[in-house]
């Protein structure tokens, strides 16, 4: 039976759907970069124009200078990089052991990530600093790297049993008949097939931990220490002033590395995509 046609209608109205969606998801970014072009004035009278009158760059001087910024995202970078690293490092061999062996781990696992989703994290900031407390952790990026682990891993690692679970068993088994021992096929079968799923946990945990604010907010008290979501924070006064300009500005510099870094590695997601294709 073949696949039923679309009428030029139905077509049409797919693409202004598509098309609206896409304005939906984009009039935010849209609307940040004009605010951070536009002077004190123009915002402080409300202007709701898109184009600002006096396109004026002293609210990047603001955010980069007053606010110290650029230190601010390079300890962001260093925590998301390694948070990222260390949780596809971590996940990606659990994963597999999940996926495939049958043990009584596995529904303990499935329900620790399960609760992990579910349990509010306001509730755990407290025993959380206290635990990091002793080991003398408190106020220190490494610190807060390993909670960014701890609870990126759930979801991480649900993502990558996913992937895990859609590789056939058949490829696997094939090959240990031709000879390749469970290393071999793990480096040369496996984990080529999984590069879409490792792609998407890393972009995941970059993501979720360079945009964390709570956790940040509680462990790390030095000036030095702070990430890029407290330093904007800063441009928020104590009775709800906002400095809009400085604020949308530094928002917007603070969205140019995730960008960046799904640029880099979107081309790899596609092309593992495509490698990882099976014929059935």
């Amino acid at each position: 039976m073949s696949a039923a046609r679309i009428s030029p209608a139905g077509r049409a109205g797919q693409y202004a759907a598509l098309i609206a969606y896409v304005v939906f998801l984009g009039f935010p970014l849209l609307w940040l970069l004009s605010t951070a072009f536009k002077n004190s004035r123009e915002i402080a009278l409300g202007g709701s124009g898109l184009i600002p009158s006096s396109p004026t760059l002293s609210n990047f001087g603001d955010a980069i200078d007053r606010a110290n910024l650029v230190h601010a995202g390079l300890n962001s970078l260093q925590v998301a990089v390694a948070t990222t690293v260390l949780t596809v490092l971590l996940a990606l061999p659990a994963a597999y052991g999940l996926a495939r062996f049958k043990t009584f781990l596995r529904p303990v696992t499935l329900g620790w990530v399960l609760v992990s989703q579910v349990f509010p994290t306001i509730l755990v900031i407290i025993p959380l600093f206290l635990i990091l407390k002793q080991f003398e952790l408190i106020d220190s990026l490494p610190g807060l790297t390993i909670v960014y682990v701890v609870f990126t891993m759930p979801f991480c690692l649900w993502m990558l049993m996913g992937f895990v679970a859609n590789i056939p068993r058949d490829l696997e088994e094939a090959a240990a008949i031709d000879g390749a021992n469970r290393l071999r096929i793990l480096i040369s079968i496996v984990f080529p097939l999984l590069r879409p799923g490792v792609v998407a946990t890393a972009l995941f945990a970059f993501i979720s931990s360079w945009n964390e604010f709570l956790f940040a907010l509680v462990m790390i008290q030095t000036p030095e220490k702070v990430t890029l979501p407290l330093t904007l924070s800063r441009f928020v006064g104590a009775e709800g002033q906002v400095q809009l300009g400085a604020l949308a500005a530094g928002s917007l510099l603070a969205t140019i590395p995730s960008l960046v870094f799904f640029a880099l590695i979107q081309r790899r997601l596609t092309s593992g995509l495509l490698s990882g294709a099976v014929k059935g």
